[in-house]
């Protein structure tokens, strides 16, 4: 079969601007770009100004395949993240020539990311959550609590699904219930630096044509923070993940601050962002879809199915970068070593050749093969986490919820990266 040139692969202006566009993950836009793509460019090429060119990967079985192959398709010789060709630069003239602000599993490839996953990998597995099960109960129950306290109506993002899963991480992490609003804070900041109402800098010019500037600020907070947290650790290890980050120990060597800091960061924002996110999605998709809330409501035994459609349905996790490590041809295009690529997981998760009915939101659908966790060595860490942590929270609300819809405007977040409900005012009613 003949390769055609990139030329021929190259997505229409319209389509690639979205792409790169934080508002338009949050106004809806991009569904409709990742719809025009499938059907007409799977796999083509977005050439913006500002941006090195990259491929784009919108079908479930092409993110599948790139995600298997981690030799070929790399995390870490780039930025796994979207970024600008400023600030790109920015970031290597601080790092000495580096493309990362971090090194956390997201930013490793073989033979490194297989040793830094293990150090907390039995942490995350079923058998030690199962530990903590009535722990993560006693929290659901507070915050279904907390929400019949409302009376009636409440801001759902705001006031419980940010709050639940965050409890839950920093309280496996031993950070102190005192600074959760200031682990809140940050993670807004550094996932929402784009959100105009999420950012640190509110007053930025947020349109595409300002200058790229990058702000290390929210970084270098997360860093005192954890080197804090850290020193505490190491003299006085306790039984919690904080302390196994601390005092571990790579290749013989102890951990160094950067990774061990660099650690901490993506336990406490992946950790709990994501699960907010999916959990805001489902009681949003409840709140517009009574007939599922009905059927929830009827058979409880459902819950497992409202959680994978829920993750499938929200995606919270959007896009990642992968850069082709060698000359190859894939989906038919001649790719070339050092390429970028993006992997739209929210594409996929819609993807009508694996998904019936993709745009409705079905808390009996089966099977439910999302991509939402990733897929081959980069599969999320937390997943079994997440799931729980959802699982729990709706066998201690659906009993009690008698009725819910939306009593205003909800909103989702502006970011090309991780996105997800930011607002969610509903009127409900309790037992």
């Amino acid at each position: 079969m003949s390769v055609m040139t990139k030329q021929d692969h190259r997505i229409p202006a319209a389509y690639a601007e979205t792409l790169v566009t934080p508002a338009a993950y949050a106004d809806g836009r991009i569904h409709e770009t990742y719809r025009w793509l499938r059907a007409n460019q799977p796999f083509g090429q977005a050439v913006i100004d500002g941006f090195d060119p990259f491929w784009v990967a919108t079908k479930h079985a092409d993110i599948l395949e790139i995600s298997r192959q981690n030799d070929l398709f790399h995390n870490g010789d780039r930025n796994p993240v979207l970024t600008t060709k400023a600030i790109d630069q920015q970031v290597r003239e601080m790092m000495g020539g580096s493309p990362h602000l971090l090194r956390t599993l997201i930013h490793m490839d073989a033979p490194d990311h297989l040793k830094y996953r293990t150090l907390t990998q039995a942490w995350f597995m079923p058998p030690n959550l199962r530990n903590m099960e009535e722990r993560i109960r006693v929290i659901a129950r507070a915050a279904v609590d907390r929400m019949a306290a409302a009376g009636g109506e409440c801001d759902f993002v705001k006031q419980i699904a940010l709050h639940y899963p965050l409890h839950v991480i920093m309280s496996i992490l031993g950070v102190p219930e005192e600074d959760e609003p200031r682990m809140l804070q940050l993670t807004q900041e550094i996932f929402g630096a784009a959100d105009p109402e999420l950012s640190r800098h509110k007053d930025t010019d947020f349109s595409a044509t300002a200058p790229q500037k990058i702000d290390i600020s929210v970084i270098t907070d997360f860093f005192e923070y954890f080197r804090a947290l850290s020193a505490r650790k190491r003299a006085h290890p306790t039984d919690d993940l904080g302390s196994v980050i601390a005092n571990s120990v790579i290749d013989g060597q102890p951990i160094s601050d950067f990774e061990a800091l660099s650690y901490y960061i993506i336990v406490a924002t992946a950790g709990h962002d994501t699960t907010s996110s999916s959990t805001g999605g489902a009681m949003w998709a409840l709140a517009e879809n009574p007939g599922e809330f009905a059927k929830l409501k009827a058979d409880p035994s459902l819950i497992p199915g409202l959680v994978d459609e829920s993750i499938r349905w929200t995606t919270p996790v959007k896009t990642f970068m992968r850069t082709v490590t060698e000359d190859v041809e894939f989906a038919g295009r001649a790719l070339k070593k050092d390429d970028w690529l993006m992997l739209c997981y929210a594409s996929g998760n819609r993807d009508e050749e694996v998904f019936e009915d993709p745009y409705k939101f079905r808390i009996d659908r089966k099977p439910n093969r999302h991509v939402a966790f990733g897929y081959g060595a980069h599969l999320c860490l937390g997943q079994h986490l997440a799931k729980m942590e959802m699982r729990i929270l709706w066998e201690e609300m659906i009993p009690r919820l008698r009725s819910v819809e939306l009593a205003g405007e909800p909103a989702m977040s502006e970011a090309v990266f991780v996105n997800g409900p930011k607002r969610l005012p509903i009127r409900f009613e309790m037992h």
